[in-house]
């Protein structure tokens, strides 16, 4: 638009004055002596444009000549440029893909070449990082002195620089290190966001609940953190010191301190209730329990509230059941009202309430508080019971098959036995085949024996055995006396007595092998060995 607009005048600039001279033609006369030059005045005008038109292009001519050194700085600085920011640009991308050693490999190349102090710090914060990544902690180090380095007095990238080594440090776990990188930034009274969540970070990893308590409240207030994660940190942090406090005066301070919405926090509640009922308010130490669980029920408050002495029973039952009215299938609250019958000695409600709740929900302390229930009413078969089964539900108990005896295995073929006698065989072809082979009488079936762990008394219980078992057949003639190897064999591998486990009495004496009728061991229940080693 201006060349349109400076044709246009220069137009007509032209063309009045080419009507003014038409108007007063004349002559233009110059004196140089010995000269006399005479024009007409429109020559002369012309001659003076033209004039003009040359010299103002030969000064432009002249000064583009004299710029070029100045022109030839600007573009190496342009191409220089062009250079870091192509390696800045690799050495970022590298590093968001996780290429870490590609990534360092261009940032260490952009900090040596470029003369640019905000890309030298930049280029060293981001190795530095890319170090990190690579778990080389002594090159990141380096790098980051680098950048400090390089970084001077300007506060701006100072600031940069501690804030990139504490999120470092808090990374490797060092946050007594990372709080002292950032305590700077305190002192100068600092207070960006990301630096007081590097600060949370560090005081909780610390256990500083204090500050850890201030500094979520900042931040909530700010809306900096996300709302949840924010009223989480402040309830455990607020909890922790109400428990840390030293003396009386100092928690009810503390308790002061909190405002109403924080004091209705699980945790935080639960720490009030116990501090209350350590200093005897049980009724203030209820009043804080109601009002949390009012506004919202968890079950660790249900289960502090149910906790309490004969003497607050009634109150607190009454409260209790107009939650259950709210709430009529709540394990949670069934499970509280049982307890707290329990306390009161109301044997009867104690136990419709827990029953009710285990029958929604078996766990292991409903469980238990039946199994209490029932041993206060002598039903000591129920508590057992019901004591086992919170043992059960609490913890992973291995099942064990049924109780088996196996006949012992035939050696005899095996090519790598050792025969006291002849010494070691290799070959089975040369072990010497047996006179005979001993088959163990069938071992008598016994009563499906019942889950081990969750009967232990399943062994004691077992039903009695044969009143009066079969006589034995006696030996055969024929039968060839058992060689001493078959002996151990077969003692080695006798099934283990069930129903004699712990007794101290003695063994009965075996009746003497020429006997023809034997009875069953008394202990084991299996029938003697017939055809031994003693003479038929």
């Amino acid at each position: 638009m201006r060349t349109w607009f400076w044709t246009l005048l220069l137009a007509v600039v032209a063309v009045a004055v080419a009507v003014l001279l038409r108007a007063h033609p004349g002559n233009v006369v110059l004196l140089v002596s010995p000269f006399r030059v005479e024009l007409s005045l429109t020559l002369a005008v012309l001659l003076l444009i033209a004039l003009f038109v040359a010299i103002y292009v030969g000064l432009r001519v002249l000064a583009w000549l004299l710029a070029i050194p100045d022109r030839m700085r600007a573009w190496r600085g342009r191409r220089a440029q062009a250079r870091d920011h192509e390696l800045l640009e690799r050495g970022w991308i590298g590093l968001l893909e996780g290429r870490y050693a590609h990534a360092e490999k261009d940032l260490a190349k952009l900090l040596d070449q470029t003369k640019a102090r905000n890309r030298r710090v930049l280029a060293a914060l981001s190795a530095a990082r890319a170090a990190q990544g690579l778990g080389e902690f002594v090159r990141r180090d380096l790098m980051l002195d680098r950048a400090r380095e390089a970084a001077g007095s300007e506060p701006g990238l100072i600031e940069a620089v501690a804030t990139v080594t504490a999120d470092l440090l808090l990374e490797q776990g060092q946050p007594t290190r990372a709080l002292e990188v950032l305590a700077p930034l305190q002192d100068g009274g600092a207070r960006h966001l990301h630096t007081l969540r590097l600060l949370l970070r560090a005081e909780r990893a610390l256990g500083h609940h204090e500050r850890v308590f201030v500094l979520a409240r900042g931040l909530l207030r700010r809306g900096a953190m996300p709302r949840e994660e924010a009223v989480r940190i402040i309830g455990v942090s607020g909890a922790a010191r109400l428990r840390g406090a030293l003396d009386e005066g100092q928690w009810r301070n503390i308790w002061k301190d909190l405002k109403a919405e924080e004091r209705l926090l699980p945790d935080i509640a639960l720490a009030g209730a116990a501090a209350f009922e350590a200093s005897g308010e049980s009724d203030e130490a209820a009043r804080v329990l109601e009002a949390a669980i009012a506004q919202g029920f968890d079950p660790r408050l249900l289960n502090a509230y149910s906790r309490c002495d004969a003497a607050q029973v009634p109150r607190r039952l009454e409260r209790a059941e107009k939650w259950l009215q709210q709430r009529p299938t709540d394990p949670d609250v069934l499970c509280a009202l049982g307890m707290l019958c329990l306390t009161g000695q109301l044997w009867g409600q104690a136990e419709r309430y827990l029953r009710r709740a285990v029958d929604r929900r078996a766990d292991a302390r409903t469980h238990a508080l039946l199994g209490s229930l029932y041993d206060r009413l002598d039903r000591q078969d129920d508590a057992v019971r019901h004591w086992r089964l919170a043992t059960a539900a609490g913890i992973a108990l291995p099942v064990l098959a049924a109780d088996e005896a196996l006949p012992a295995a035939d050696m005899h073929a095996d090519p790598s036995r050792v025969d006291p006698e002849s010494g070691f065989l290799s070959d089975a072809a040369e072990a010497p085949a047996p006179a005979s082979t001993y088959v163990h009488d069938p071992v008598p079936a016994a009563p499906p024996a019942a889950d081990y762990v969750l009967e232990p008394d399943a062994r004691g219980r077992a039903e009695p055995l044969l009143a009066e078992p079969a006589p034995s057949s006696p030996a055969p003639a024929s039968t060839p006396a058992e060689s001493a190897a078959d002996l151990e064999d077969y003692f080695d591998s006798a099934p283990i007595p069930v129903a004699g486990l712990g007794d101290e009495e003695p063994e009965p004496a075996v009746p003497p092998a020429s006997s023809t009728t034997q009875r069953d061991h008394p202990d084991t229940g299996f029938p003697p060995k017939t055809g031994g080693s003693g003479k038929s």
